[in-house]
């Protein structure tokens, strides 16, 4: 791989920083391309603490972390942007499947999933996109799902706010044609995590790492892409099904 590609990512903020795909692309830009500076934010930060200690201790990266819970941060009282600096990279991975079954007959579940996936993440995209943050050069990563692309009667709480996000950020995404600022919105599809054990056929599964590495093989595409690729074919075929079977999934 040639690590002159992400050289110039020194500085990297993390939404979400407690997942399998954040902490993977943390260690990857440690260890080969020499980013020195993150910031952690997340819901439970004592899980970051293995990530820190190796950021820390093996790469003599400078770390500092937040806890946030972005359930609460979507509530309407709470209307102050968030505090954002300068970094890099801003890379949004955080995210719940929550519990499907409860959202059925929960409104407080549904809304939850919906805080965790989506309306909660809001404030702190605003507060990166600022006018004068757009017209230099930075990156913003987003996490979404292949789940947005179609509705399944197993996760439609979890599909439909990754489905908000992804139009967000496609909105995002074209604001910034022209402008030396990328977003990138990233429809990944099973990586093996705790929240895909047991829900997902091993043979789906990928590697956080090797997302990773791939990721920062072209750290300025901007759009919308599939994670991996050949996800775009799964879905491709999955969208064209008839509600009817899908309904079986």
């Amino acid at each position: 791989m040639n690590k002159n590609h992400c050289s110039h990512i020194k500085s990297t903020f993390v939404l979400g920083s407690t997942s399998i795909v954040a902490k993977a692309i943390c260690l990857e830009l440690a260890k080969n391309h020499n980013c020195k500076r993150f910031h952690l934010i997340s819901r439970s930060p004592i899980h970051n603490q293995e990530l820190i200690n190796k950021l820390e201790n093996t790469y003599n990266a400078y770390v500092t972390q937040e806890k946030v819970d972005l359930i609460d941060s979507s509530k309407i009282q709470n209307l102050n942007k968030p505090k954002v600096d300068n970094f890099d990279l801003y890379l949004i991975t955080a995210g719940s499947l929550g519990n499907p079954e409860l959202a059925r007959e929960s409104p407080l579940e549904a809304l939850e999933i919906t805080a965790s996936n989506y309306s909660g993440i809001i404030p702190w995209m605003t507060s990166i996109a600022s006018e004068e943050r757009l017209s230099e050069k930075g990156m913003l990563w987003v996490f979404s799902s292949v789940a947005a692309d179609k509705g399944r009667p197993s996760n439609y709480h979890y599909g439909a706010a990754k489905a908000a996000l992804t139009i967000f950020c496609e909105g995002l995404s074209l604001r910034c044609e022209g402008k030396p600022f990328s977003v990138r919105i990233i429809k990944a599809g099973y990586i093996t995590s705790p929240m895909t054990k047991g829900r997902a056929p091993k043979m789906l599964c990928v590697n956080a790492m090797s997302v990773a590495k791939n990721l920062l093989k072209k750290p300025h595409r901007r759009g919308i892409e599939y994670v991996p690729w050949w996800w775009v074919l799964i879905m491709s075929v999955i969208k064209v099904i008839p509600n009817f079977i899908t309904s079986k999934l």
